[in-house]
């Protein structure tokens, strides 16, 4: 039987890939066979050493996604790379914490510029050159358990996660007849330096580790299954999912 799972031959680019869960995707990706052009502010030097473990293709791209500005390179470098773009990971994402009363203009464009604006784009700049060539390609945001809920202190984050789980939907009515699948993960409490802040804080931490029945914080590793089922062949007829990854938070 075929591995319908298997990425062999596949170019994955993956936004803020330099650490957390956007590492973990790449290095995920990178064991299913996948070359990798991964897209990040920072050094790529540990996530290059994991994904060439792995035995694949590793190409870093520089890039400040808080504006429009990378995109055309970012495209360029990928294809140069890997001939052809087959999959994209929307990862690169920001936080800014503060009650809604108080929160500030900055702090609101911030987020939206990385989380949004830069994400449909470059998704944009992609989905062209997928469809251009006529094989498709695969297309995968990562949105939040704030897609679903409103959580606190978080207004544009969840205003963002809110609007990607949209764009998804809105992306895969569009584009799934052209051989391109847009799905998205919503990952729930993962150890990342995004909730450095709330796992620092004793009685919130308690109270999320409270309510997820798996008992515990999940680890980035733990979406790497979801992100190679929705880049491989085995999600073709799968079109505008939201995958939560939560240890069961929303189910209770």
């Amino acid at each position: 039987m075929t591995n319908a799972f298997d990425l062999a031959g596949k170019t994955a680019v993956v936004t803020g890939a330099n650490t957390g869960l956007g590492q973990a995707i790449a290095v995920a990706l990178a064991q299913a066979g996948s070359a990798i052009v991964a897209v990040g502010r920072s050094g790529m030097d540990e996530t290059e050493r994991l994904c060439r473990d792995a035995g694949a293709r590793f190409h870093s791209v520089k890039a400040d996604l808080s504006s429009l500005e990378p995109i055309e390179q970012i495209v360029a470098e990928s294809v140069a790379a890997g001939e052809r773009i087959d999959i994209l990971v929307n990862n690169a994402g920001i936080i800014r914490r503060a009650d809604a009363i108080s929160f500030t203009e900055k702090d609101w464009d911030d987020v939206m510029n990385v989380n949004l604006k830069t994400t449909f784009f470059l998704t944009q700049a992609i989905a062209r050159r997928m469809i251009e060539d006529g094989r498709g390609g695969k297309i995968i945001n990562i949105a939040s358990l704030l897609s679903f809920q409103g959580g606190i202190r978080i207004p544009s984050y969840t205003a963002s996660k809110s609007g990607l789980a949209g764009l998804t939907r809105l992306l895969a009515c569009e584009w799934a007849a052209k051989g391109i699948n847009v799905n998205a993960i919503a990952p729930g409490y993962f150890v990342t330096n995004n909730t450095e802040a709330l796992r620092d804080d004793q009685k919130r931490s308690s109270e999320i580790l409270a309510r997820i029945p798996v008992g515990r914080w999940g680890n980035p590793a733990d979406l790497g299954g979801a992100a190679v089922f929705l880049a491989s062949s085995a999600s073709d007829y799968v079109h505008g999912v939201v995958l939560p990854v939560d240890g069961g938070w929303l189910a209770r």
